[in-house]
């Protein structure tokens, strides 16, 4: 790929939180932005304004993760807009917090769709169309070595995530294209804020050495490094955590 031509990415999830923080980030670095959205259409249509008014290029592109058929349908949109992909960066997944002893099998299977079968689509998607030099970049989350109670089935589903990515690393071999996945630990987003007392949240943000929830600032960053100089890393997770994992 010549070095004057605009790099391409597609941020699924990025109406909101984490994946908002990103879409705008890797704008910032001068690349155009496929913001995905399952089902807020006006909040990526934000997230492109944002863009945009910053002097980016950006295009909201809808579908549901797990349909392979409309996730390929959204490649080509942002294919067609921008003339390729290089950047794919899967954040949209879903939590449902509950003892496993509890937890009703419909949200298992609801998480099961979005969070194990959605990033395999998208994986798969991006494996497929990715250009050389490219990056892939999934997300998992620090919950996989804190073990905290409650998080048990939303943590076996991102441990999902993590296999994936590692072996998929692994099958691009000889394209120069990297895949690693993304761990947050506790971040400052609708989905991890919903449902918690403050001294909740309070003791969670104690509990990294760095005293604070992350922002999505913050993993932003992180994307924005294996998107585009961190060529020397592949196949890894990135715990993205303040030191709490």
């Amino acid at each position: 790929m010549s070095s004057n031509t605009t790099r391409v990415a597609l941020v699924t999830g990025g109406s909101g939180g984490i994946g908002r923080a990103v879409a705008g980030r890797l704008a910032a670095d001068g690349i155009a932005v496929g913001v995905h959205y399952a089902g807020n259409e006006a909040r990526a249509d934000a997230t492109v304004a944002d863009i945009t008014s910053s002097g980016g290029r950006a295009l909201s592109v809808g579908a549901d993760i797990a349909d392979e058929h409309a996730m390929s349908a959204a490649f080509d949109a942002v294919e067609r807009e921008f003339g390729g992909v290089d950047v794919v960066v899967n954040t949209a997944g879903i939590m449902i917090l509950s003892p496993i002893a509890t937890l009703d099998l419909d949200d298992l299977d609801r998480m099961h769709r979005t969070n194990i079968r959605g990033t395999f689509v998208v994986s798969q998607q991006a494996a497929r169309r990715v250009r050389g030099g490219g990056a892939i970049i999934n997300f998992s989350t620090s919950v996989t070595r804190l073990r905290l109670p409650s998080y048990g089935a939303y943590a076996a589903s991102k441990g999902a995530v993590e296999a994936m990515t590692l072996v998929l690393a692994r099958e691009l071999r000889g394209k120069d294209i990297t895949v690693n996945a993304v761990a947050p630990g506790p971040t400052a987003t609708p989905l991890f804020l919903e449902g918690k007392d403050e001294a909740t949240i309070d003791g969670l943000a104690k509990a990294a050495p760095l005293e604070r929830l992350g922002t999505p600032q913050d993993i932003a960053e992180a994307v924005a490094f294996l998107a585009g100089p961190a060529r020397w890393i592949n196949g890894q997770v990135l715990y993205a955590n303040g030191g709490i994992a």
